[in-house]
C-alpha cells in the first residue's frame, strides 16, 4: 500500500535488526493493552444500527516488530488466534477478558517468521508481504500482495514450516499492482451455495468497469466475479458469517481524506462467477471513531450464540498510529437473517 511505502521503510528494517534475536527464540512478546469504552470519541453511545460496540483495546509492546497487523483468524475456542505481519510474520496469542466480558489484553503472544517454499525467510519485502489469512481444516492460507500469490501452510506446524503449496489465483496477476493486491482471502461455510470455497478479493486490481476483481477458488461456484467499487475505500479484509453472507471490511487512509473505515454486508446468494456484488453498509468510523488503518476483520459465534466481529489496524511501524482491536456483537437477525435491500449510497 502506497501510505506503507512512505512511512515505515526504516522503521521496519531497524526492527527486524533490533527485535529478531529475541523474537525468534519463542519467548513470549510483552503487550500492554488499555482499555477502549467507547467507539465514537467523546460519547458513550453503544449501538449502531444492527452492531453493539463491546470494547476493544490499544496494544503496544516494547518489541519493535510487534505491529503491521494485517489478517486475524480465531480459532474454535474464540480466545486463541493467528494474525499476518505484512512484514512477513506470524503472531500468534489469546485474548484475555474481564469480569464483565469486555477485550482487558493480550497474553501468550508470539512472533515468528513466515517461511517461502524454499524454506526460507526475509526474501525481502517484495516477497513476504502478507496480506490475507484463512484457516481451512488442516491448512493455513495467505495471501500475499507485490509477489502476488496466496501460499498454503499445514495447521498444526504452520510456524516452522516452509509454504507446501500454491493455489492459483483465478485473476490476471497483470491485474494487480504491485501494493494493491490480493488483500482479502477467507473460506465460505460449508453449508452455503459455495459449499466451502475459498474466495479471495483484491485491494484495488480493477476489472474494465472499474470494480474490484474477486474469484471463489475451489468448490462448484468456482471462478471470478467483481465487489462495486465506492470511491476512496479499499476493501482489506473479509469474512463469512454462519449464514454464508459475507462482511468486508474497507478502509480510507490518505492525506487529503484523512483516515475512514467501513464494515458492509453482501448476501452469499449474490458470491458466483460473472456477477457484481454489493451489500448493504453496516457501520462507518472517520476521525470521530476510535479507529486506525483498519486492515484486519474476523467473525465468530461466541457461546452465548450471537456473533462478534473482531477488527484490527496496521500501525505501519509508525509513532503516529495505534495497534487497535475492536469488538461488536451482531444483532442475532442480523447475523442469520438474509440482508434488507438497504444498499450504500
Amino acid at each position: 500500500m502506497t501510505v506503507k511505502r512512505l512511512c515505515r521503510a526504516a522503521s521496519i528494517a531497524l526492527g527486524i535488526a533490533a527485535g529478531a534475536s529475541s523474537s525468534w527464540a519463542g519467548d513470549d512478546v510483552p503487550v500492554i493493552s488499555r482499555q477502549i469504552s467507547d467507539f465514537r470519541i467523546g460519547s458513550s453511545e453503544m449501538q449502531f444500527g444492527s452492531l453493539e460496540f463491546l470494547g476493544g483495546l490499544e496494544m503496544v509492546s516494547s518489541r519493535a516488530l510487534f505491529g503491521s497487523l494485517s489478517s486475524i483468524r480465531f480459532r474454535p475456542d474464540q480466545k486463541h488466534f493467528v494474525v499476518v505481519l505484512d512484514t512477513g510474520q506470524w503472531l500468534t496469542g489469546s485474548i484475555e477478558r474481564d469480569v464483565k466480558g469486555r477485550l482487558s489484553g493480550l497474553s501468550d503472544v508470539e512472533i515468528t517468521p513466515m517461511k517461502n517454499s524454499a524454506g526460507r525467510s526475509f526474501e525481502g519485502k517484495g516477497h513476504m508481504d502478507a496480506e490475507g489469512l484463512a484457516l481451512d481444516g488442516d491448512r493455513i492460507l495467505v495471501s500475499f500482495e507485490q509477489a502476488h500469490r496466496v501460499d498454503v501452510y499445514p495447521d498444526p506446524g504452520f510456524a516452522g514450516s516452509g509454504a507446501i503449496a500454491t493455489l492459483p489465483i483465478l485473476i490476471p496477476r497483470k491485474m494487480l499492482s504491485d501494493n494493491r493486491g490480493i488483500e482479502t482471502i477467507t473460506v465460505a461455510p460449508a453449508s452455503s451455495p459455495l459449499k466451502g470455497g475459498v474466495v479471495i478479493i483484491s485491494e484495488r486490481g480493477l476489472d474494465s468497469d472499474g470494480n474490484r476483481m474477486a474469484a471463489i477458488l475451489s468448490g462448484p461456484l468456482k471462478g471470478r466475479f467483481s465487489v462495486e467499487r465506492d470511491g476512496s475505500f479499499d476493501i482489506t479484509d473479509g469474512a463469512f458469517l454462519p449464514n454464508g453472507d459475507l462482511l468486508l471490511l474497507e478502509r480510507r487512509f490518505n492525506m487529503a481524506e484523512g483516515i475512514g473505515m467501513r464494515l458492509r454486508r453482501i448476501k452469499g446468494a449474490d458470491i458466483r462467477p460473472g456477477a457484481v456484488v454489493d451489500g448493504e453498509l453496516l457501520l462507518e468510523g472517520n476521525f470521530n471513531s476510535q479507529i486506525d488503518n483498519m486492515e484486519g476483520l474476523d467473525a465468530f459465534q461466541a457461546a452465548d450464540g450471537t456473533t462478534h466481529i473482531i477488527l484490527v489496524s496496521d500501525d505501519n511501524h509508525s509513532i503516529l498510529q495505534r495497534n487497535l482491536m475492536l469488538e461488536f456483537r451482531l444483532s442475532e437477525e442480523a447475523a442469520w437473517a438474509a440482508p434488507s435491500s438497504q444498499k450504500r449510497n
